[in-house]
């Protein structure tokens, strides 16, 4: 999409989610506290504040609850967010230490938080957990392992930057799952297709502490209209449709495997079923190689069945790399045979065979 079209898109849609005869903001006041408010009753708090990043709305949030606890340390799995994507933010600039509950691919067990051997004032959980492949524990599992964070005193914060998805795998809407922690956030592009910006919701005293570490941290601009217009529109929109991405992205998931089975010596799909409409797979080439043949897909075909491809890590073997696959509205009309073709017509274009690898 070019800036144009962003741009008159915007202007087209606007009068859906807000008066086009009310005044812009001015510092976080009007049509950011409607957004405020639309996001603290979908999650089922009673208050929240708008920030221009995730980054900045999780540090706020740990470090108030640091604060609160009178603990500067933050449980946290070692693949979160703040960990590998933040430049140690929670260290260098909150002054908050992290320990780590589990180097398993995936949420910690009530066992792994029982049995940490530091104190900890918060317990963050990533729901999901991206870096293992958009992964998810089962409903008893959470709430067994919010559970176990509250019996070691500790509160419970939700990365939720892609909790909008979770519904369709824990059964439970966006209230129950949010109303299992002290304090949630979410992100409000990377699944409802805003321009920007993130929502931290909790208890109203929270949320007031929130604000005030907001304008500290230079969150706080004076307009910012443009990206919460298209945040109200992604929720109008886009929210209702995720549901129907997981169901279509399990198809997706399931065709690839079949016929990856054929064509691969080895590849991995994780996780076993989709939790939500992502998911990450692992294929025995170099990235440049599948990239190549992607983009040739792309220009003969009009077919773009996967974005880019990048080293799966500086510990693992070497001739593999990894994807993340996303099922949006644009694969809401592919069937399985559509699926089957585009994988088969990708494979064609790899360089020969691939060496058998035991990663």
């Amino acid at each position: 999409m070019t800036l144009g079209q962003g741009l008159s898109a915007l202007a087209a849609d606007a009068g859906t989610v807000g008066d086009l005869d009310a005044s812009t903001d001015e510092y976080s006041n009007g049509i950011v506290e409607l957004l405020e408010r639309r996001v603290a009753a979908l999650l089922g708090f009673p208050a929240a504040a708008y920030f221009p990043t995730g980054t900045m709305a999780q540090q706020v949030a740990l470090r108030c609850w640091a604060a609160r606890t009178g603990n500067p340390v933050v449980a946290l799995h070692p693949l979160a967010h703040p960990e590998l994507h933040e430049a140690e933010s929670l260290t260098m600039v909150c002054g908050l230490r992290t320990i780590h509950t589990t180097d398993a691919p995936r949420l910690p067990t009530p066992a792994e938080v029982q049995g940490l051997g530091d104190s900890f004032g918060t317990l963050m959980l990533e729901l999901p957990l991206r870096e293992a492949g958009f992964v998810l524990p089962t409903w008893d599992e959470l709430v067994a392992t919010v559970a176990a964070a509250r019996g070691r005193q500790a509160v419970v914060h939700l990365d939720g930057a892609r909790l909008w998805e979770c519904t369709a795998h824990f059964g439970r809407d966006l209230a129950q799952i949010a109303g299992l922690a002290d304090s949630v956030y979410v992100s409000l592009y990377k699944s409802v297709g805003a321009i920007s910006g993130a929502v931290l919701a909790g208890p109203q005293s929270l949320v007031d502490e929130a604000k005030v570490w907001r304008h500290r941290y230079g969150g706080q601009p004076y307009q910012q209209y443009p990206a919460v217009v298209s945040a109200l529109l992604g929720l109008e929109r886009e929210l209702p449709r995720l549901p129907s991405y997981v169901v279509q992205a399990r198809m997706v998931m399931e065709v690839l495997r079949e016929e990856l089975v054929t064509s691969m010596s080895w590849f991995r799909i994780a996780p076993e079923v989709a939790h939500t409409h992502q998911f990450k797979i692992w294929l025995p080439y170099e990235p440049e190689e599948l990239r190549d043949a992607g983009v040739t897909q792309a220009e003969e075909t009009g077919v773009s069945f996967f974005r880019n491809w990048w080293s799966s890590g500086p510990a693992a073997p070497p001739g593999i790399a990894v994807t993340e696959v996303t099922v949006g509205s644009q694969a809401l009309d592919w069937t399985p045979d559509d699926v089957r073709a585009a994988i088969r017509d990708f494979v064609r274009r790899l360089p020969g065979p691939p060496a058998r690898t035991s990663p």
